[in-house]
């Protein structure tokens, strides 16, 4: 008697024996994003839409004036603008900054690049409340402030004046992140053939044309990744623009503070959180689409 055999083409099925070994490793994994974020997620969201009585209890009916109190009102709305204004001007300037570093890692000569690493990455050793403190002593609007008492020194009117501004905390944004962003750009900057650049120059093109034409657009997983950690942690932070920024400088990581720790309204709270996690989910989704449509070369 002939005995008949079924192939199984491979990744359709697996025995339940060789899905077991893979299943226990991811479980401590899967189980611990369920547990500290799935569920936190899922319960910041249930709060914003949940309303709190005057005793404290938070419960239904279900609505959506969270929301609307915090889109409505002219001041929230200032408030997020100003959120998004901060963050958007410390991911240009961060942009600016970083290009030159990260090609100076990348291009420059041993010693040299490896004296930019060592200046870049140093500050990440420091604590954010740290440099925070150190920005604003160097910002100071009065005659205390480094910068304007440098300025007095040598007869020059003390003219700085930036601190408790949106400004002061776009300052202090770009040097707490701009690490984030020189690294991967580095990186990026590293994996362009050299003889690319060099072609372009031995065909006539400038240094700016060869790096608008080449650098640029090579470099661009690196930069937009980069310029999306930038963003999202600058709308997201809380520490800098509660030291630096004053009333002007008021974002919605300080206002998100003070619902929790002064008003104590919850579900307003809930709200503020989950606004600013869309704003970080739709920067890094436009991102996405960006790389995505890039054309492959």
């Amino acid at each position: 008697m002939m005995s008949a055999t079924t192939e199984i083409a491979p990744g359709y099925w697996r025995p339940p024996s060789r899905l077991a070994a893979p299943a226990a490793m991811a479980f401590p994994a899967v189980g611990f994003l369920v547990v500290f974020l799935v569920i936190p997620a899922l319960t910041l969201l249930s709060y914003s839409v949940l309303v709190q009585s005057p005793t404290g209890e938070i419960g239904l009916p279900l609505t959506l004036n969270n929301f609307q109190r915090l889109l409505g009102s002219p001041t929230y709305r200032g408030i997020l603008f100003n959120t998004v204004f901060i963050a958007g001007c410390s991911t240009v300037f961060a942009i600016l900054l970083a290009y030159p570093l990260a090609m100076t890692v990348a291009y420059g000569r041993p010693l040299l690049s490896r004296l930019t690493m060592v200046a870049v990455v140093a500050p990440l050793v420091v604590s954010v409340i740290v440099r925070s403190y150190g920005w604003q002593l160097l910002l100071g609007n009065g005659p205390a402030g480094v910068v304007n008492f440098v300025l007095s020194s040598v007869g020059l009117p003390p003219f700085v004046k930036i601190l408790n501004s949106k400004w002061a905390v776009v300052v202090a944004s770009v040097h707490v992140y701009l690490p984030l962003l020189v690294l991967p750009l580095a990186a990026s900057l590293g994996r362009i053939p050299p003889n690319l650049i060099e072609a372009a120059r031995m065909l006539g093109a400038p240094s700016w044309r060869a790096f608008f034409g080449i650098t640029l657009p090579l470099s661009y997983p690196g930069l937009l990744a980069g310029a999306t950690v930038v963003f999202t942690l600058t709308a997201g932070s809380f520490i800098t623009p509660q030291m630096l920024g004053g009333t002007d400088g008021m974002v919605l990581g300080v206002l998100l503070e003070q619902q929790v720790n002064t008003v104590y309204d919850w579900p307003m709270s809930a709200a503020i959180a989950t606004l600013m996690v869309a704003i970080a989910l739709t920067v890094h989704f436009i991102t996405h689409r960006v790389m995505n449509a890039r054309p492959t070369r």
